[in-house]
């Protein structure tokens, strides 16, 4: 479990950026960290494996103080993935980028070949094995730099806004990694502004603004708040507005993915499916 207590977070010279969080975050949860820029996302979960450390409260990972862990072993237990996946790639090739924390976590070479192939195809990232990182699209680059966590099988993972460069199957792909991967018991923190995606996904919404915690409830009651989404500057996803129109109609206004409102309105024709 992941667990802050009134987490304050200021950088030198500048105003709190986490003004008091308290958060817990389940070994199986899937969550999604939403909120406007500046709302404090990214520093929040950088406080989850060390990177920061808070200005006051403290942060809890599996019930250690990570003021009484190092870096190395809190991003042993919690893999983040990066934003800008050239902030984290520095290898010759695919291959040696997915490899290198395996060796240093002393694994053999046989193990480290077998989970490698199993990321590289996972990922749909096998033709590009042998391939310098920095030659790929940013899509793809932000998919190697996923990989290159997953490959170690973190229990807690924390995707920064993983679908940026990613076209729709790519999107589709992912999202359901994302609830293979939390079936199989990891915590999953997505931080995220696409509410299209977020929506298709469900999970539970923490959402911030100026540093603080405004929402914590199921996607489907963030997604349909007009107040709270105004608050930290997103919109209704596409499917939602469409339900709330027809809202006169019967149909249910609180659904927000494509699946959902598929049968809803094959209901509503008298068409179940």
């Amino acid at each position: 479990m992941i667990q802050t207590e009134g987490l304050k977070f200021a950088y030198p010279g500048s105003p709190e950026v986490l003004r008091g969080i308290d958060l817990k975050i389940k070994d199986d949860e899937f969550v999604a960290i939403m909120g406007e820029n500046g709302a404090g996302k990214t520093t929040l979960v950088k406080t989850f494996n060390g990177l920061l450390m808070p200005s006051a409260g403290r942060v809890k990972v599996d019930g250690v103080d990570t003021h009484d862990s190092s870096v190395a072993k809190l991003s042993r237990d919690v893999g983040l993935v990066f934003q800008n996946p050239d902030h984290q790639l520095f290898s010759e090739t695919v291959r040696e980028e997915l490899a290198f924390s395996l060796r240093n976590f002393g694994y053999e070479e046989d193990t480290i070949d077998r989970r490698v192939a199993s990321i590289l195809e996972t990922l749909d990232l096998t033709r590009y094995a042998e391939s310098s990182p920095f030659v790929l699209s940013g899509g793809e680059r932000k998919r190697v730099a996923l990989a290159a966590v997953l490959v170690w099988n973190p229990k807690h993972i924390i995707l920064d806004e993983p679908t940026i460069g990613q076209d729709y199957q790519q999107k589709d792909r992912l999202r359901n990694f994302i609830i293979q991967l939390n079936a199989q018991g990891k915590t999953v923190i997505i931080i995220s502004h696409d509410v299209e995606f977020v929506a298709e996904c469900k999970p539970r919404i923490i959402l911030l603004s100026r540093g603080l915690v405004i929402g914590d409830r199921p996607a489907e009651d963030i997604l349909t708040d007009e107040a709270l989404l105004d608050r930290a500057s997103l919109t209704r996803p596409q499917i939602g507005a469409l339900m709330h129109q027809l809202k006169d109609y019967g149909l249910p206004e609180r659904t927000i993915d494509v699946y959902s409102a598929e049968q809803a309105i094959l209901h509503a024709l008298g068409r179940k499916e």
